[in-house]
């Protein structure tokens, strides 16, 4: 028999005596490292490999088909991240699996949990809070006429108080609008209530501008960030069927907030007896009494927030199912022992909760690092995640309703907040032109030896001449006194508002306890002239400053809007968000038309009442749709206070827009109002209804 290995390799002598092997068939397949290398001493390998990098060396075994180590290494770290990618791929989709599952399963919870005390009672908590956040709104405009002649504001200084309350009221939502999905509903709320208490508190006392502004704008950033969280707080507690008409109710307690702030500083301000002094540099007026009772309806609204329960939602969306589970049987039980049904008994026994993976700095063990290492890394993670859910709300699925509600809230916010701004100040220009069409002129009068015993009001007085005159105890209101004479006059005990002294000479003139000083005469020529125990600064003019229609047309602002929260209330669920929205702007914007028609104070209150009425409604509608659009559990927070953030942006805007038109023309803002309505009715239309959407 022949033997196949004699027949496959072939043996052959090499010069040096040694055989080599090679196998039939070419030698694809056989040993080239065996062949034509002669046998080299260990001294000579030595010498031919010195200096040689051991990386460029060809690895023996490459011929062999054998793996090289590093590449063994190689796929063996590409297997475990395979192995990872898929198990992380199947805990994503059983999380999103679980997470799908959470929204149908809480709402079957809250159906059976009922509607009831409880409901109720977080109800009014909840609005003693968006109540303060209403009173907030109008405190500004209120105590201004007083504070700035308290506090010698300027121009320029008065419109940076308003708008530094707007931006810290935009700061304020845009922050803990993220917030509130980390830190939990009830904690951000007590944060919020506590910030605006504790600065509005100390702003009453604060003599000075600078200070005052800074105080008003912290307890601004605190308020600021009420809304996005009362409305999540509440929705979450609500079901499905119940949600578009107790939100509208909610929206009621803003409008209390309004009624509540006109009426107190109606009955406060005005009373300037009620304030008192210690000494001469501390001074509390009536306005800052007034300042302080606005602070009861947040303290209430904190004081009732400390004994409510945090979110079940939330603490289930973050894997604490005992306590959420707790929280919903206390819900149950109040509910149905409060409607006679005490032996119903809670029958959920395991809710399905999504698998959360641990925020970083929970897994920062207690001895790693100093308390403020600990702490810094605490917030700069909180940060980061509270920015990717902002990041997310960019994600394609949201982006175009996200742009659309975004227009909406802009357009609504700068129609609502411009005219707001030019109600006032247009009823405060109707009455300075009819308070000029009532001046009276003096020219080339000569009174020489006269007691002016009697208070002068809205006159003005050119190239006149007093000689030997005394004006003593007298109020000069609304004065101008041009290229006058006054020579051997004597002036005591003078109040002045609106008074100046323009080109005038005055010589061997004594001026004793009055608040004529020196920005009162401009250009003027002072020739012996003597001021004695002077008045410095800026006084409240007791009387003046605080007419009572400015508190009237901000309540009856604030009560018209009662029969649009009625109606927005009962058809909420009725007929649909986007139809209320869209209908409520398109009728505003058809009610300011009828600004053009307003030619008397009176015809502007009732303008302003209609328009507030209609418009509210929108409002509603927004609330509502803003808390239940967003699908994701970690987002719909975060945006809803974005657009809050933009309202407060839009309002800023529309202030300076609106104001600087006042006593020029009504046309451009009554067509910007107009054109901004329009715009946000149509676009509404296009947004996807939301009131049989369960709550994801």
């Amino acid at each position: 028999m022949d033997d196949p290995y004699h027949n496959n390799v072939n043996q052959q002598m090499t010069e040096g005596g040694e055989y080599t092997y090679t196998q039939g068939g070419g030698g694809q397949d056989g040993y080239p490292y065996q062949t034509d290398y002669p046998q080299q001493d260990e001294d000579a390998a030595s010498d031919a490999t010195e200096g040689a990098d051991e990386d460029d060396q060809m690895y023996e075994g490459e011929y062999q088909g054998i793996p090289h180590p590093d590449e063994i290494k190689e796929a063996r770290r590409a297997a475990r991240l395979e192995a990872k990618r898929k198990a992380r791929l199947t805990a994503q989709q059983q999380q999103q699996e679980e997470e799908e599952s959470l929204p149908e399963q809480y709402e079957t919870i809250m159906e059976d949990c009922g509607h009831g005390r409880f409901q109720w009672t977080l109800f009014f908590v909840l609005g003693l809070a968006l109540m303060a956040d209403g009173v907030d709104g109008f405190v500004v405009g209120f105590v201004l006429p007083s504070a700035e002649k308290d506090m010698c504001i300027s121009n320029a200084d008065k419109g940076l108080l308003g708008l530094l309350v707007y931006v810290s009221m935009m700061v304020g939502a845009l922050v803990w609008g993220g917030l509130c999905d980390k830190m939990g509903r009830r904690k951000c709320l007590i944060y919020v209530l506590t910030i605006d208490l504790v600065f509005s508190f100390l702003s009453c006392f604060a003599q000075g501008y600078g200070f005052f502004l800074f105080l008003r704008f912290c307890s601004g950033f605190g308020i600021g960030g009420s809304i996005p969280i009362v409305y999540t707080y509440f929705t979450e507690f609500l079901q499905m069927d119940k949600r578009g008409e107790h939100l509208s109710w909610l929206c009621m307690f803003w409008m209390l907030g309004g009624l509540y702030a006109s009426f107190t500083a109606w009955g406060i301000i005005p009373h300037y007896g009620w304030g008192f002094a210690i000494g001469t540099q501390f001074q509390i007026h009536s306005w800052r009494l007034f300042m302080f009772v606005c602070l009861f309806p947040a303290l209430a609204a904190l004081i009732g927030v400390v004994f409510m329960p945090e979110s079940p939602r939330f603490l289930l969306e973050n894997a604490r199912h005992d306590e959420a589970w707790m929280i919903l049987r206390q819900v149950h039980d109040t509910n149905w022992k409060a409607k006679g049904e005490p032996e119903r008994v809670f029958t959920v026994t395991n809710i399905k909760t999504p698998q959360t993976q641990e925020d970083e700095f929970i897994e920062i063990q207690s001895d790693t690092g100093t308390a403020f290492q600990r702490w810094t890394v605490r917030k700069m993670t909180m940060l980061q995640q509270v920015m990717a859910n902002v990041m997310s709300l960019s994600a394609p699925e949201l982006r175009l309703q996200g742009l659309f509600l975004v227009i909406v809230w802009f357009c609504m916010a700068f129609s609502y907040h411009g005219l707001g701004v030019w109600f006032p100040d247009m009823i405060k220009y109707m009455q300075y032109e009819e308070y000029e069409s009532k001046v009276k002129v003096f020219h080339r009068e000569r009174v020489e030896r006269f007691h002016f015993n009697f208070s002068l009001v809205n006159q003005v007085h050119r190239e006149g001449e007093y000689i030997h005159d005394k004006f003593a105890n007298i109020e000069i209101k609304s004065v101008k006194f041009e290229d006058s004479l006054f020579e051997n006059c004597y002036f005591e005990d003078i109040k002045s508002t609106n008074t100046f002294f323009e080109n005038c000479t005055i010589k061997n003139t004594v001026f004793y306890n009055t608040d004529l000083w020196q920005e009162k005469f401009k250009n003027c020529r002072m020739e012996n002239t003597t001021f004695l125990h002077p008045k410095k600064g800026c006084h409240l003019n007791f009387l003046e400053e605080n007419d009572i229609v400015i508190y009237l047309v901000s309540f009856l602002g604030s009560l018209a809007v009662l029969p649009g929260n009625i109606i927005s209330a009962l058809f909420m669920d009725k007929i649909g968000r986007i139809r209320i929205i869209g209908g409520s702007m398109l009728a505003s914007s058809a009610c300011t038309f009828l600004l053009l028609l307003s030619f008397s104070q009176g015809a502007v209150i009732c303008w302003q009442c209609l328009f507030y009425a209609v418009s509210v409604a929108a409002w509603n509608g927004l609330e509502v749709i803003s808390v239940e659009l967003y699908p994701s559990s970690k987002r719909y927070r975060t945006a809803f206070g974005i657009l809050n953030g933009i309202c407060k942006f839009a309002a800023i805007v529309a202030s300076f827009i609106f104001a600087a038109f006042v006593g020029i023309t009504k046309i451009i803002p009554i067509f910007l109002a107009f054109a901004a309505l329009v715009c946000g009715g149509l676009v509404a239309l296009r947004l996807p209804e939301t009131r049989e959407k369960i709550l994801s």
